[in-house]
């Protein structure tokens, strides 16, 4: 690309627009221009603004410290200086609505972790390995905004990342019914242990409203576009438990699953270690070049090893054996802040840029 794209970050204090901000760094399509946040840090640089509360692993990047935070809400101030945003505010859901809606009628397009808008019929949820397809409603999202360049696409929530690749993997075996638990680390409630010590050594048996998602997004990534909206597929039925675990990244979990079709073990990890889409087609430069990887060992995957397998874009999946109440049974891992939050987003950014929905403005 001749010239980088310039990007927004919407909510950029926080722990996902931190992370948005370490992986943009030396970015070879996009860099960062703007950071927004609330009005309590507008004016202030960003290096003041988030001040003793940076969390990632490596140093704040030189080229954002000096960046003046801007007032999120001053909706066409920030879309003046940017060719899209990444949007990671932390708002109330109708709040997130309005403000993400009033950005992509500035014609600015709109690439989101949020969950607002992941059942907005023709706003597309999108793993670019699984649903690249998906994309194409963004035609018809435009006529109801009234934007020529202007949407929003969203990315499903991190605790989906460590099965749903599976069911895209397996499709030709028709996955009927799904029994998983999830083991979610902390950094998917924006917390270090330093935050929460109440985690240390312990479990909470209870994350808000994530069973639910956990249970309903995978159909909507596996769904289809039909009459300008998103239509969620019907199968496999998933019934879900998550629950908060003392780790600061990554999320696990534990998989019961059905086929209406019977494949061998063997055929069932072919597939998955040979699974691919666009983002590997297309080289992109966040793209694994292994989506998933299959681990046999029977102590894997683990957190402490396989988190950051591929710079924490890839899925390790591992324990698959026969069960003895359902078809098969296995152990899946996803990195929730990297593949399940402003990673995903920024590989769904990439791939809108490859089939030129984002350009410059």
């Amino acid at each position: 690309m001749e010239q980088k794209l310039k990007v927004g970050i919407l909510g950029a204090t926080g722990m996902v627009g931190q992370r948005f901000i370490s992986l943009l760094e030396n970015h070879p399509w996009f860099e960062v221009t703007v950071v927004a946040a609330s009005p309590r840090s507008a004016g202030k640089t960003y290096e003041e603004a988030v001040g003793g509360r940076w969390k990632m692993d490596t140093p704040m990047p030189e080229a954002v410290k000096k960046l003046t935070v801007l007032n999120v809400n001053e909706v066409e101030k920030v879309a003046a200086e940017v060719d899209f945003v990444f949007s990671a505010v932390d708002m109330s859901k109708e709040e997130i609505k309005a403000i993400e809606e009033a950005y992509a009628k500035t014609e600015t397009p709109v690439v989101s972790n949020n969950s607002a808008h992941r059942w907005t019929p023709d706003v597309p949820m999108v793993v670019p390995e699984i649903n690249t397809e998906h994309f194409e409603v963004i035609a018809d999202q435009r006529k109801r905004l009234g934007t020529q360049r202007g949407f929003i696409a969203v990315k499903p929530n991190c605790s989906i990342q460590s099965y749903a690749p599976c069911l895209a993997a397996w499709r030709e075996f028709e996955p009927t019914e799904l029994v998983v638990t999830t083991y979610q680390a902390i950094s998917g409630a924006g917390k270090t242990f330093k935050d929460w010590p109440e985690m240390v050594q312990n479990i909470i048996p209870y994350i808000g409203g994530e069973e639910e998602k956990s249970e309903q997004e995978p159909l909507r990534v596996l769904g289809k576009v039909e009459n300008g909206q998103i239509v969620k597929a019907e199968a496999p039925k998933i019934t879900c438990q998550c629950v908060r675990v003392p780790v600061l990244n990554g999320h696990t979990a534990a998989v019961f699953i059905n086929f209406a079709q019977k494949p061998s073990k063997e055929q069932l990890i072919e597939k998955l270690v040979s699974f691919k889409g666009f983002p590997q087609e297309a080289e992109l430069p966040s793209a694994p070049k292994q989506f998933i990887q299959y681990l046999e060992d029977d102590n894997r995957p683990q957190v402490a090893l396989d988190v950051d397998y591929e710079r924490g874009m890839g899925v390790s999946i591992g324990r698959l054996r026969e069960d003895t109440m359902y078809d098969y049974k296995f152990i899946g891992l996803s990195h929730n802040t990297v593949r399940g939050a402003a990673g995903g987003a920024v590989l769904c950014a990439e791939t809108l840029t490859a089939k030129g929905y984002i350009t410059k403005k």
